[in-house]
């Protein structure tokens, strides 16, 4: 298979990705930083770009998709967090970063897919609970995430060649877990001492069992509604 993996130079899309190119797959990764353990691979062609910069994607991308010609699956992964904090003490400014490579980050990145591709099998967007629960303090993230399985729907609905879905992959140790540990305890985010707690007990799944987990839901996605927005924890 032919896929695409933005975010991989670290976390869930560093795990996808080696996870794929061990299976003897092609991977097309996209991501601001390179990864040693994966540039050396064969089958690993990189992009390096910043996916919130319309511009260069614009600019940029067309020629990179053209190489692969067409693609089985593209999970778009990239994606950022932003602070812990009430929506009142949220900026607009804070708000538009996130939404910018959370969620239209995605859409530039699908229009050009389907411009510079003769074939585009399944797209997959790394979602999150965040996006339903509505817990305090997540702000720009759980908005960023809702718009962003809504984009996936609206898609689903103009492109029927093409399985979409926004899947949550659960809970992952990774960076945002690790600045998450890092924060005070604040009775105002519950959400937020419980992923702590989860964390020093040593129950989340590493990025590379989180992709293994992850990549499963994904063939399972095919027997969903495509646009469905879906959970690894349900599937």
């Amino acid at each position: 298979m032919q896929i695409l993996i933005t975010g991989t130079s670290r976390g869930l899309g560093n795990g996808l990705a080696g996870f794929y190119l061990n299976r003897g797959h092609t991977v097309y990764g996209i991501s601001r930083t390179a990864n040693p353990g994966l540039d050396s691979h064969p089958s690993f062609h990189f992009l390096p770009l910043d996916l919130s910069d319309f511009n260069a994607v614009e600019e940029v991308l067309p020629e990179f998709l053209r190489k692969a010609g067409k693609l089985n699956l593209a999970v778009l992964n990239a994606g950022m967090l932003g602070e812990i904090k009430d929506m009142k003490d949220t900026s607009l400014k804070e708000i538009r970063k996130v939404m910018d490579i959370n969620v239209w980050s995605n859409k530039v990145l699908i229009d050009l897919m389907y411009e510079n591709l003769e074939h585009v099998s399944q797209i997959v967007a790394v979602s999150s609970g965040a996006a339903i629960f509505g817990n305090r303090g997540w702000n720009a993230y759980s908005i960023s995430k809702a718009a962003l399985n809504m984009l996936v729907k609206l898609y689903s609905r103009e492109r029927e060649e093409t399985h979409f879905s926004s899947i949550a992959p659960g809970l992952i140790d990774s960076d945002m877990q690790e600045y998450i540990f890092s924060l005070d305890d604040d009775q105002r985010f519950p959400s937020l001492n419980r992923l702590k707690d989860q964390k020093s007990s040593g129950r989340m799944p590493s990025a590379a069992e989180a992709a293994e987990i992850l990549a499963k839901s994904i063939l399972k996605a095919h027997n969903e509604e495509s646009g469905s927005f879906l959970d690894v924890r349900e599937m």
